[in-house]
This record gives structure tokens, C-alpha cells and sequence, in this order.
């Protein structure tokens, strides 16, 4: 029984991610606004109704890619060794996500990946649920903080502070690659930037 299950979640994870990614080609060729989900479904090879069954929005079907990401900071803090800052572990998993050239990190050079970040950017409606993610991120890691015995204000505010750092940093490092700087020669600057805006989060303004 539980190896019929195991088969049949695989099965729907495949469909789910044929599905996915056939709307991204789609959106990445003719424009998010210019594809339908009637033509994605039949891309597919699936019906609208199966469609919606894994992605009620138009919009989930992009930003799917993200959702694993939403709760992260919160997760790295959870995780984080005994005795180290929730700060520290930040900063130590953005520096290994940077080296990594994790798409996240806007330190990805792989066409592909820039085309999906120019979409979204470029698409109002993604853009403006790509912001509830974050919001929803932030959310998470004050829970995580408060956990760790972070008072709830200042985690809180520390929340609000890291999430929006990590995604201006994010933007700040597509802009550079989209000028034409490569991921590895802008990597030592993406590493200074990173540095010290967690020296700022740590120390304040001065």
C-alpha cells in the first residue's frame, strides 16, 4: 500500500513539474500576459481542470519555483549550530548560497535563470506576488527569532530588515550581471555587499 502511494505521489510530482515547466517555456517565448492556461493545458497535455487542481492561479505557475524558498530564513535559523547568532547564520548562508551561484541570490548568470527574473520583474502581477512571498518570509523568520528567544518587537523589525537586505542585494546583483558583468567577476563584489549589509544589521546605522 505504501509503495502504491509512493508511486502515485511521484506520479503527480511529474505532472506538476511537466506542467510548470511547459508554462515557464510559454511565458519566456510569447510573454506571461500573451499565453492562456487553455494553451498551457494543452501544451501539456493535460485539461484546464488538472491544471488548476496544482496551480488555482495563473501567477502560481511561475512563482511555484519560489515557494520552497518562503519559509528559508526561518529554516536556517531553526537549524543554526548551538551558541550562534540567528544573524550570523544568516549571513554564513547567504555567503554559501552566493558561492553556489544560487539563482536566489540574483548571483546567477545561466540565461535561462535571468530570463525567469526578467519576467517576473517585468509582469506586474508576479512582481506584486513575489512581494506577499517575501512578506510571508518575514513573517516566518519572527516567528523563528522569537523561538530563539528574540524579544517580538525586535524580531520583528530584525525580520522586516533581513528579508528586504537580501532582496535588495538580489536586485542589485541582476542589475550588474544584466550590464553584462559575468556571475564570476562579480562575485568578489556580491561578497563585500553581502558583508556589510549584515554588518549593518548586526551594528545598526552607527
Amino acid at each position: 500500500m505504501n509503495q502504491h502511494m509512493g508511486l502515485r505521489e511521484r506520479k503527480k510530482e511529474r505532472t506538476r513539474e511537466t506542467i510548470a515547466a511547459t508554462a515557464i517555456r510559454l511565458f519566456l517565448d510569447k510573454g506571461f500576459d500573451q499565453v492562456s492556461i487553455t494553451e498551457i493545458a494543452e501544451a501539456a497535455d493535460v485539461s484546464r481542470r488538472t491544471l488548476f487542481a496544482y496551480f488555482p492561479t495563473k501567477e502560481d505557475l511561475v512563482l511555484q519555483r519560489f515557494a520552497d524558498h518562503e519559509s528559508e530564513a526561518a529554516r536556517i535559523v531553526r537549524a543554526r549550530p548551538d551558541g550562534q547568532p540567528p544573524l550570523e547564520a544568516l549571513r554564513t548562508a547567504r555567503l554559501d548560497a552566493l558561492a553556489r551561484r544560487d539563482p536566489n541570490t540574483g548571483l546567477c548568470d545561466d540565461p535561462e535563470v535571468m530570463a525567469f527574473l526578467r519576467l517576473i520583474a517585468g509582469t506586474e502581477s508576479l512582481a506584486s506576488r513575489l512581494i506577499r512571498y517575501s512578506e510571508r518570509g518575514a513573517e516566518a523568520l519572527c516567528t523563528a527569532l522569537q523561538e530563539a528567544d528574540v524579544d517580538p518587537l525586535t524580531a520583528r523589525l530584525v525580520a522586516a530588515q533581513v528579508i528586504v537586505v537580501q532582496r535588495e542585494l538580489a536586485i542589485m546583483h541582476q542589475e550588474h550581471l544584466a550590464a553584462g558583468t559575468s556571475a564570476d567577476d562579480h562575485y568578489p563584489a556580491a561578497v563585500h555587499a553581502t558583508e556589510r549589509a549584515f554588518d549593518l544589521l548586526s551594528n545598526g546605522l552607527g
